[in-house]
């Protein structure tokens, strides 16, 4: 079954996030393994599923047996490609545009999870917006309300929708970055709403372990998505983009899905408050 509800989001970006049908070389999201039935009757939220990390996620969550409710902002053409690559894993997939950063928007959204669904027990929080800027005084006020209204407090509105139809041995699983722990020097205000977000990880598990609920993160290094090469690093960066991690490469969005897979299902059931790095062997604290 596939659904699609696609009215205009709050905001739009003139180029961002980017749509994958027109990258090349395409990313690489098919998983990589038959299925183990990991996730079998569970139902999963993932933002920014329309394309990159995102789509590989849901794959990924589907061959394992979730169904998947898609999130994404206003690629539509990705977003319907995502909810066919569910689909033909033999799962249910409604897909449903909007700006995560409207917290109105996640309410309704999660309702029509349930809705047509029937729960949530997955919620990976993975829209995201960067934009590069080479001084502090390039940042505008709009570009960066901009991005913490995406990157955390999309975060913190979709728990907040999700929360009151999360049982125990729920599971949520946000996307923060290398940079929360490295740094980077043209993406400021990107990186430090990736440093909150693992202190929202870290925090938000503290709160909810003791309901049974599980709550991490992923930290990618440079994995190509649209999202780079939409206008999300700049020309220089994207020449020798992922060239400079130990693998000497960028990674690939069905490198990075297994890490979500892991902490979605029981293989981690011992583990909350925690982060896992597929960065391409950069060594960080934390």
């Amino acid at each position: 079954m596939i659904e699609t509800h696609a009215p205009e989001p709050m905001i739009r970006e003139d180029r961002l996030p980017g749509h994958e049908s027109r990258l090349e070389p395409k990313p690489e999201w098919m998983p990589r393994y038959p299925g183990s039935g990991r996730l079998t009757g569970k139902i999963a939220i993932v933002t920014g599923a329309d394309s990159g990390i995102g789509r590989a996620v849901a794959a990924l969550f589907a061959r394992e047996g979730a169904d998947v409710a898609i999130l994404y902002l206003c690629e539509h053409d990705d977003a319907a490609e995502t909810a066919r690559i569910v689909a033909l894993e033999g799962r249910r997939a409604i897909a449903i545009a909007g700006d995560v950063g409207d917290k109105a928007f996640c309410e309704r959204a999660v309702a029509e999870v349930v809705q047509k669904l029937g729960g949530v027990d997955i919620v990976v929080n993975n829209a995201g917006e960067q934009h590069p800027d080479k001084d502090i005084v390039d940042i505008t006020e709009e570009q960066l309300r901009r991005t913490f209204q995406t990157n955390i407090f999309g975060m913190f509105f979709m728990v907040q929708a999700a929360r009151p139809y999360l049982k125990s041995g729920a599971v949520i699983i946000n996307c923060t970055s290398v940079t929360s722990y490295q740094g980077e020097k043209e993406l400021l205000d990107y990186s430090s709403t990736k440093g909150a977000i693992t202190a929202f990880t870290r925090s938000l598990s503290q709160q909810l372990v003791g309901k049974g609920i599980r709550v991490n993160a992923v930290a990618p290094g440079p994995i190509w998505t649209p999202l780079n090469p939409s206008g999300g690093a700049s020309p220089e960066k994207l020449e020798s983009f992922g060239k400079h991690v130990p693998m000497g490469r960028p990674g690939q969005p069905n490198e990075v899905a297994p890490s979500f897979l892991f902490l979605a299902c029981e293989d981690s059931s011992y583990m909350s408050g925690q982060v896992l790095h597929p960065n391409g062997g950069t060594v960080v604290n934390g």
